[in-house]
């Protein structure tokens, strides 16, 4: 069984960084992607970011282009979202998630972690 625990989440002024990292355990090959997700209070949840582990290769939603960047370390089975430029909009609890494809519906990863908020003040 895969887990996913995120962490680095927490409260910056608008302009500041955050880096948030997602920790998987008991990762096995078949989960090819590894995703970050957001949703604000009464906004649909987004997907930030996704990275095929294997190539490398990224796909980042436009609101975050630019601004945000995910990386991989694969000794650790951890990915990295690292967060500048940070704007009010950005407040959200940010999702790690993992599948064998790059989705963009949350509701196609099979494996989840719980949430670590991110709240941006202005």
């Amino acid at each position: 069984q895969v887990q996913l625990v995120e962490s680095g989440g927490g409260s910056v002024q608008a302009g500041g960084s955050l880096t948030l990292s997602c920790a998987a355990s008991g990762y096995t090959a078949s989960n090819r992607c590894m995703a970050w997700f957001r949703q604000a209070p009464g906004r649909a949840r987004e997907r930030v970011v996704g990275i095929a582990t294997g190539g490398g290769i990224t796909d980042y939603a436009d609101s975050v282009k630019g601004r945000f960047t995910i990386s991989q370390y694969n000794a650790k089975n951890t990915v990295y979202l690292q967060m500048n430029s940070l704007k009010v909009e950005d407040t959200a609890m940010y999702y790690c998630a993992a599948a064998s494809h790059c989705w963009w519906d949350y509701e196609k990863y099979n494996y989840r972690g719980q949430g670590t908020q991110v709240t941006v003040s202005s």
